[in-house]
């Protein structure tokens, strides 16, 4: 029966799935034949926009524009002309739905989800559509298939990048590595040398000029400040000195006047004592 089975919408820089029709075949060629869609997702940026890969029953188609790659799982008669007018009406459907920003800022698998009711309405229409139903947009695509054909792929491929063949490895390509000789050094090349190594010589002579002027400017300013620092200490200890010198003669000058006073009023009571006393006469 010709239709498509699974379609998918995911981003090309890395092969993260974005949205997908629900799954409802769990025969073991369908399953096999997602096994390689997904990795070939992983490297749709090594391919054209466009590219199909035939097998004996069923067939994958993709068509990546921008950021974002619509994929599809068609069974191997289903049309290709048909299939990527499936693939770039769910492109125009997914493009009007969501913004590049959101699309790259997303970072777990199907992120747009429900996206996948528009993936099924567009996958039934396509099943029960026909060749003349959709003339305009058949004539559209055949014209640019005959212009651009896509990429044919094998499935042998798909399985190689899906590590299935050779026991579930991977064959190794082994590249021999191209041996370089070194040249001989021109004369402009050692001349270019020399003055290299006589500015280097210059740069590091003037260098050392600088530290050591730079040093002896510290060293002047250092005991230019200690020089300084002595001469205050010097002055403010002898404007102690002073202060205490001059206080110390204060005060003996005020007690010398204190005893000079003491002894001028001692002197005048004592008079005036002897002068009350009344004569004792015979």
């Amino acid at each position: 029966m010709s239709m498509i089975f699974f379609a998918c919408v995911v981003r090309v820089r890395d092969g993260l799935p974005l949205s997908a029709s629900t799954d409802f075949h769990f025969n073991q060629d369908f399953l096999e034949c997602r096994k390689r869609l997904k990795a070939l997702s992983s490297i749709l940026a090594q391919y054209p926009s466009r590219g199909t890969v035939k097998g004996r029953d069923l067939s994958i188609h993709f068509l990546s524009s921008g950021d974002i790659a619509c994929m599809a799982i068609c069974s191997s008669t289903y049309s290709t002309v048909m299939a990527f007018c499936f693939l770039e009406e769910l492109q125009w459907e997914f493009a009007a739905s969501y913004d590049m920003t959101s699309i790259g800022l997303a970072s777990r698998p199907y992120a747009f989800l429900e996206f996948d009711n528009i993936i099924q309405k567009v996958k039934c229409r396509f099943n029960g559509a026909n060749r003349f139903q959709m003339k305009d947009n058949w004539e559209k695509m055949e014209e640019e298939l005959k212009f651009q054909p896509p990429v044919q792929l094998k499935l042998e491929d798909m399985e190689l990048m899906n590590g299935m063949a050779n026991g579930g490895h991977a064959g190794v390509h082994v590249e021999v590595v191209p041996t370089y000789r070194m040249q001989r050094v021109t004369p402009l090349g050692i001349l270019s040398l020399v003055l290299n190594i006589m500015c280097g010589a210059l740069n590091l002579i003037r260098g050392v000029h600088l530290a050591e002027y730079s040093f002896q400017c510290y060293l002047y300013l250092f005991y230019s400040s200690a020089r300084k620092m002595k001469t205050f200490v010097l002055l403010f200890s002898v404007c102690l000195c002073n202060i205490y010198l001059y206080g110390l003669r204060n005060l003996w000058q005020i007690a010398f006047h204190i005893g000079v006073a003491s002894l001028s009023s001692y002197q005048i009571l004592t008079r005036q004592l002897m002068e009350k006393q009344p004569d004792c006469g015979v």
